[in-house]
């Protein structure tokens, strides 16, 4: 199975069941022939416009998670992309509507508009008050296409629910829902279609201008990057407020994720275009999020909102709608200073020769990033290469600028320690980190360094919980510690250790079962036949340390 769906007829119940768990609304009958949300506290002789809003599934949470006080008071679902019937949207108007009326917020969709407008005339004739407003946002059709109703919707959805809960006339509520529809733009772009239950995803280039019906966009693009995403679909927005079609800033601000984009890259998305537009010209941000999805579909739509007092109270009041993100006013970032001590400026002793293998460990490690990454792909998340790499990168750095004290060993430990724990990460920083402050302490008490990283190894051991045997790093760091106590720090010491280090990470090959780290979590049949990638850069650092031109003493 590719997603975690039942009987792909069933997709649309089972989805309005689930919500129905712990949203605010009360639904028909799954063996009904209607699918209609209703506010769960609606009380329909309230002296309050009903607002009605539906259209087809698979663009959850649209219509039915917005049902709530202060927001929607009904919402008709159809089938996944298909207009609910005239006879289930007159059974919601229906079943909500009191002395007040009804407002019904309609996309610019054939189907929607037919459906709802039909129903709309219907129920009129049985005495219903009804008003229709239409949502037109999509700004990416030539003029002579008809604008489709996109993310924007929501927004309207928002303000009529906020002005009918004031209890406002209905044509007070029709007039509020009209000028929002009509101040506002939208656009959306993807890299990929969404894909229906039950049937396979059809590969597309990047579009701009898409639809939230898997339509296709009105022309591919190539974004190099989240930036470059936000710009091409900006751009188009702006053009439409500069030629005067929809009023300038400030604006509302909402970034919808059209169903696959993830936490972070809608995050990404948001500060994009927070910079993009400048200082000032959005106020209010909608926390970006799904609102208006269409399935899973990768991709993202911008909205701007011309505001207004009325509108801006009308986004930042409080909902019971599940689905509501929440609305925020827009602030720059702050920097949070904190006080910590100052980094010792002054250095030991220096020695060359000592340098040039410690520039030799770091060139080695840079250059076997790569490596390294393949390797951790196969049971963690492909990074060890890049960490061991960055904490690499900043000793380099330190050793480049004449920071590091190389020929008083004790301190070189700590200083090596202090980069490690500040600028290599990860779990493998801390405990690299760990070996070396321990070791620095073991050479500040006289020990030589073969017993220091003794020492620094079962410190490491401690707090990290891993044992040998354990597929990590220790397997071969441990074995190339104890060729070096064995045979001395000379060269021929030195050859063996690293001698000892590759065939103690060849060894984690054989391993199948990791007692320590990610690959703790990992089947058997997935670490067969592969190196642990830390006992790999174990021995990458003993090879650089055994080539000719000198070693560590």
């Amino acid at each position: 199975m590719d997603f975690f769906f039942n009987d792909p007829d069933a997709v649309v119940d089972d989805t309005l069941a689930g919500l129905a768990r712990y949203a605010p609304i009360t639904l028909t009958a799954r063996d009904s022939a209607f699918r209609i949300a209703v506010d769960a506290h609606w009380e329909p002789d309230a002296s309050r416009v009903a607002v009605i809003s539906g259209g087809g599934a698979g663009h959850e949470p649209s219509h039915a998670g917005f049902v709530g006080a202060g927001m929607l008071t009904a919402a008709v679902s159809g089938d996944l992309f298909t207009s609910p019937s005239v006879e289930a949207v007159l059974a919601a108007i229906r079943a909500v509507t009191g002395p007040a009326g009804a407002l019904l917020v309609i996309k610019n969709y054939t189907g929607d508009r037919l459906n709802f407008g039909l129903a709309a005339e219907r129920a009129r004739g049985e005495g219903y008050a009804v008003d229709t407003v239409l949502v037109a946002d999509d700004i990416s059709l030539p003029e002579r296409v008809a604008p489709r109703g996109l993310a924007g919707t929501v927004l309207v959805h928002k303000i009529a629910g906020h002005v009918a809960a004031t209890g406002a006339s209905l044509a007070d509520v029709h007039e509020a829902a009209q000028a929002a529809a009509g101040a506002m733009a939208s656009i959306g772009l993807s890299l990929s279609s969404a894909t229906l239950p039950g049937s396979q995803r059809a590969a597309r280039s990047p579009e701009l201008g898409l639809g939230i019906h898997n339509e296709p966009g009105v022309r591919e693009v190539a974004p190099n990057d989240a930036r470059d995403a936000v710009s091409l679909a900006l751009a188009p927005l702006l053009a439409h407020v500069a030629a005067g079609d929809t009023p300038d800033g400030p604006w509302a601000l909402l970034v919808n994720n059209m169903g696959g984009c993830s936490t972070q890259e809608m995050s990404v998305l948001l500060d994009a275009v927070v910079e993009q537009l400048g200082a000032g010209r959005a106020e209010i941000v909608v926390a970006p999020s799904p609102l208006m999805s269409s399935m899973n579909m990768h991709g993202f739509s911008l909205t701007l909102l011309a505001l207004n007092t009325a509108r801006r109270e009308g986004l930042l009041s409080d909902v019971a709608a599940a689905g509501w993100p929440g609305a925020y006013v827009l602030r720059e970032s702050e920097t949070l200073e904190l006080d910590h001590p100052a980094p010792e400026t002054d250095v030991g002793v220096r020695s060359p020769a000592i340098e040039d293998r410690i520039a030799a460990v770091c060139q080695a490690l840079i250059t076997d990033r790569a490596r390294l990454d393949d390797l951790d792909a196969a049971s963690g998340d492909g990074d060890t290469g890049t960490a061991f790499a960055r904490g690499a990168k900043a000793i380099e750095t330190a050793r480049s600028q004449a920071r590091l004290s190389s020929g008083e060993p004790a301190r070189l430990a700590g200083e090596i320690g202090d980069l490690l724990a500040r600028e290599m990460g990860g779990s493998s920083g801390v405990l690299l980190s760990i070996l070396a402050t321990a070791a620095g302490n073991a050479l500040a008490e006289g020990e030589n360094l073969a017993a220091a990283l003794k020492a620094g190894a079962a410190r490491m051991q401690h707090h990290g919980g891993a044992s040998p045997g354990d597929r990590t790093l220790l397997d071969a760091l441990l074995p190339a510690i104890e060729a070096l106590a064995e045979h001395g720090t000379g060269r021929d010491g030195w050859a063996r250790a690293a001698r000892a280090a590759a065939d103690g990470a060849q060894a984690t090959a054989d391993m199948t079962h990791a007692g320590a780290g990610r690959a703790a979590y990992v089947r058997a049949d997935a670490l067969a036949g592969q190196v642990d990638p830390g006992a790999a850069a174990i021995a990458c650092v003993f090879g650089a340390l055994a080539e000719p031109g000198g070693s560590i003493n």
